[in-house]
């Protein structure tokens, strides 16, 4: 709907709202982004998009600006995709640590949202934009990563990653040395330090819970190799009190208002 060299009597949909609710440009382009305007009956979330004068523009009832509030998506990362580091969408695209990789955020659209999300939430395009990430994963691992537009959640990430407690599942193969369990749990080092005490256990013979703060980027392989193990798998289920759930892997569901990391 959007032309380079548009004909001259096809206007910005931004500019034929402005006129018919006689508003400013700005406020007619929150009200198309916040899914509230239809051309011919079809919902329209493009500012630019340019419209005929037969054409009908629609703006619902009940519009209100109050209603665009950010939101916070939770995203099951699958093995081989690269979460963010703190970098906003568009620098997270071309910014990442691994070559070849591709961004986990480019799986955020509106086809992959989670069908059975809890959330009374509709799906618009803004949900997309100006996301920001603080919440790492290797990319070889899998699991939930938090992308965000939420200022004050965004703050909290970056405050408190080194003291939120993550849930792991580590999937492993390998016989674990004598009192191997006990040392995971306390008494191991990573780069020449000592680590805190942690909440290790087994989930079944050949996966290990990990529940841990201040994790650093290859410390739980180090771990279980000290103890004879290999590890095959990761795959994040926890941050803080916030769960993955039942999201599927290559899906999202929205952060729920009652939600606190």
């Amino acid at each position: 709907m959007t032309d380079k060299n548009p004909v001259p009597s096809h206007i910005r949909l931004a500019k034929r709202v402005a006129e018919q609710l006689s508003c400013s440009r700005s406020m007619a382009e929150q009200f198309i982004e916040g899914g509230f305007v239809s051309v011919d009956g079809q919902l329209v979330e493009t500012p630019g998009a340019r419209v005929r004068p037969d054409q009908g523009v629609t703006v619902e009832k009940d519009a209100s600006l109050l209603e665009l509030t950010p939101v916070t998506l939770l995203l099951h990362k699958p093995v081989g995709f690269e979460a963010g580091l703190g970098l906003d969408a568009g620098a997270a695209a071309h910014g990442s640590r691994s070559q070849g990789a591709p961004a986990a955020l480019t799986l955020l659209n509106a086809q992959s949202h989670m069908p059975e999300d809890a959330a009374d939430t509709r799906v618009l395009l803004r949900h997309f934009k100006q996301l920001e990430c603080f919440t790492p994963l290797p990319t070889p691992a899998s699991g939930l990563v938090v992308y965000t537009q939420d200022k004050r959640i965004a703050r909290k990430l970056q405050e408190d990653i080194e003291t939120l407690e993550q849930e792991c599942i580590v999937e492993v193969e390998g016989q674990i040395a004598d009192n191997g369990l006990k040392k995971l749990c306390h008494g191991l080092s990573f780069n020449g330090r000592p680590l805190p005490p942690i909440k290790v256990s087994w989930q079944s013979e050949t996966k290990l819970r990990f529940a841990l703060k201040g994790i650093r980027p290859g410390q739980i392989p180090a771990m279980c190799e000290a103890v004879g193990l290999r590890v095959m798998a990761i795959k994040r289920i926890r941050l803080g009190r916030v769960p993955l759930s039942k999201v599927p892997e290559g899906q999202w569901r929205y952060l729920q208002p009652w939600e606190k990391f």
